[in-house]
């Protein structure tokens, strides 16, 4: 074969080979140009086992938990309610957190401060409220403005004074921090974000909140063994006993009871206790009603000793000056409670003697519940 027949077949071989290709290559190139035109399959969302039931610990003398039927406790719900509660991204500028207004040293209050401070340096109008013992409340806030606890929890989020977040915000950041994927794959089995889901959390970390240890609760499940001091057995009696005018003869009572009463040691209600002749609104800006003027949400006196200041407004710092003001300087507001109203008009107030007071207070003391405010349930996350 002469050079240029040579160079012919050479080419030939060549265009043949080049055909095969093609044929191979074309199909395998369709697919590939039609594979990556596809559209994004989602990805597969991750399974989560159903939830485990929390289990309610029973305490003596304690009524029955008065628990949600929509939004049943569950460990992980809990843990979840636990993490957000001492979140701070909850709030405008990450800084605050529900904890930092109710800090469990101070029994989840927020002592030593008459009103709390939001992200934007404004102050509030009322002294934050303790938190324990929430399963047995109805209504919440001073004023009971919020029917709920899962109505109350979002609230101070969006307070332009406090957290001041809309709540979109809220879940959008909540959304984008990796840990709360898991924790809210793990409580609801989905890990979906919702303004619904955080109030529920929320609201079910906070009614396992329960304080029902102190020296007062030992020692009614065994008076032989915790026993109290003559002083504190004395501080109880008038603490239980109504106020009784001189002129009857009967023992002196504190009249603490009808609105501190109970072994939750507070009724739930709201009442006038005499605080101001022209008093603020209080359950009226709920109710409507004049009658409900200057009444405000008793309180528990529960670990009373770790709160202060006290009343709606903080404006007593300390129990002596609490006492004070119902044994001499009850005010006659339009709607002050009768009990009161009955001492106001024989002695102007319970007139305790110095030594009533040093023995209210003494027994007072006995309330405080130091393995509440150690519970590791009840602390900062460690993550």
């Amino acid at each position: 074969m002469n050079l240029h027949g040579l160079i012919l077949s050479q080419e030939s071989n060549i265009h043949q080979s080049q055909r095969i290709w093609m044929r191979i290559l074309a199909p395998l190139c369709f697919t590939m140009l039609t594979w990556s035109c596809q559209p994004d399959k989602p990805p597969v969302p991750k399974e989560y086992p159903e939830p485990t039931p929390y289990t309610w610990t029973t305490r003596p003398f304690f009524p029955p938990p008065i628990l949600p039927s929509d939004n049943p406790l569950t460990l992980q719900g809990v843990e979840l309610g636990r993490h957000l509660f001492y979140e701070k991204k909850m709030s405008g500028d990450n800084s605050q957190s529900c904890a930092s207004c109710h800090r469990l040293n101070y029994a989840f209050s927020d002592s030593l401060q008459r009103y709390s401070t939001g992200i934007d340096g404004i102050a509030g109008t009322r002294n934050s409220m303790a938190l324990f013992n929430l399963t047995w409340h109805t209504r919440f806030f001073w004023d009971g403005r919020a029917p709920g606890l899962r109505q109350q929890v979002l609230m101070p989020i969006q307070d332009p004074i406090e957290m001041h977040q809309t709540l979109p915000e809220t879940v959008r950041k909540i959304s984008e921090t990796t840990k709360y994927k898991a924790l809210f794959g793990s409580a609801f089995r989905s890990e979906e974000v919702t303004p619904d889901r955080i109030a529920r959390a929320l609201e079910q970390f906070l009614l396992t909140v329960v304080s029902g240890d102190s020296r007062f609760d030992r020692f009614r499940q065994n008076p032989v063994a915790n026993p109290l001091s003559a002083s504190e057995q004395r501080g109880f009696d008038l603490f239980m006993r109504e106020y009784s005018a001189p002129s009857t003869g009967r023992p002196r009572g504190a009249d603490c009871f009808h609105c501190h009463g109970g072994h939750l040691f507070r009724v739930d209600a709201f009442f006038d206790n005499g605080l101001d002749e022209q008093p603020a609104t209080g359950y009226e800006s709920v109710t409507g009603s004049a009658s409900d003027r200057g009444k405000f949400k008793a309180s528990s006196l529960r670990n009373i000793t770790l709160t202060a200041p006290y009343m709606h407004d903080g404006r007593f710092s300390t129990l002596e000056e609490v006492l004070e003001h119902y044994s001499h300087h009850l005010k006659n507001s339009p709607n002050l409670d009768p009990n009161l109203r009955v001492a106001n008009q024989s002695e102007g107030g319970l007139n305790l003697s110095s030594q009533d007071k040093q023995d209210i207070i003494a027994f007072l003391h006995t309330l405080t519940d130091s393995s509440f405010i150690s519970n590791p349930a009840y602390k900062m996350p460690l993550d």
